[in-house]
């Protein structure tokens, strides 16, 4: 079995199997792009089954999984946004929508770059505090909250088009809450978006394109960290097939949830993110989960 602990960073996902990894790949593709932590899941499966944690560097590096099934999905919108700003810039056009998108992308990528570079040596800790299962209960249950309190008070009548410079700062803001297990990056930035009167599908949409930076740096961050922490050729292995699993299972998750929210509201995940945090609170408290 590889040392799980390398130089302090918890890399327990080199200890388990490939059929393990195969499990927790597809849960991972799933849960990352859907409004539901697929850190809090990294956490709750393993426990339930008695695997070792995989670790947050392995959620993290997972991320590279989300990131191409978002530009496959999402390419046109992509594509739009680059050369259509790239045009504008050219044009000297900075009131087009292309440009003033991404230069939102842009900004509310800073505040997750900044808090992640701050807390990183915290998240990727073996056994950090921030992944503890109480922690992680409790954040699912204070976000039910909060997507419960947006379908109630919003109107949800915009589009992406009508973003402002100052929705994508505030959803940027939200984004940082992803940093704590349980939170959920699309499901604080689909919160946020949704309070600011989108669309549930175009809440979605706006979640996804504000965090393809941030799912990029986070994954190519943590494949830099992993490789000079020199964890073993094995280890690499299982991150690789776990990368392509997750990234089948992503895509269809976008695919799933953009048509969901096309015909139906978000309190499905919102029963389902107060169910889980309840439990969580009760099996930790009650042993039944350590």
């Amino acid at each position: 079995m590889a040392n799980v602990c390398s130089s302090g960073l918890d890399i327990g996902f080199a200890s388990l199997g490939y059929m393990q990894i195969a499990i927790l790949g597809v849960i991972q593709g799933i849960t990352e792009l859907l409004p539901i932590s697929s850190t809090a899941h990294m956490r709750i499966v393993p426990a339930l089954l008695g695997w070792r944690d995989p670790g947050s560097a392995f959620s993290a590096a997972m991320q590279l999984a989300a990131l191409a099934a978002v530009v496959s999905y999402f390419w046109r919108d992509i594509r739009s946004v680059v050369f259509g700003g790239i045009a504008a810039v050219r044009r000297s056009d900075y009131h087009d929508q292309s440009f003033r998108l991404a230069i939102a992308i842009m900004i509310a990528t800073v505040p997750i770059g900044i808090a992640g570079l701050a807390l990183s040596s915290m998240l990727n800790a073996c056994d950090s505090p921030l992944r503890a299962l109480l922690v992680i209960g409790i954040s699912s249950l204070v976000m039910a909250v909060f997507l419960a309190a947006a379908e109630l008070s919003c109107r949800h009548r915009r589009t992406v088009e009508e973003m402002r410079l100052t929705d994508a700062i505030i959803v940027g803001l939200a984004q940082v809450g992803a940093l704590i297990p349980g939170v959920s990056r699309s499901g604080s930035t689909l919160t946020a978006a949704l309070f600011l009167n989108f669309k549930r599908e175009e809440a979605a949409r706006f979640s996804f394109l504000l965090g393809l930076p941030a799912i990029a740096l986070a994954g190519m961050k943590e494949l830099w960290v992993l490789y000079h922490a020199h964890i073993p050729i094995e280890a690499w292995s299982v991150l690789a097939f776990g990368l392509v699993v997750a990234s089948a299972s992503a895509y269809l998750a976008i695919w799933g949830l953009m048509r969901f929210l096309e015909r139906f509201s978000t309190w499905p995940f919102v029963i389902y993110r107060a169910a889980l945090g309840v439990f969580l609170i009760i099996a930790v408290n009650t042993g039944f989960l350590r």
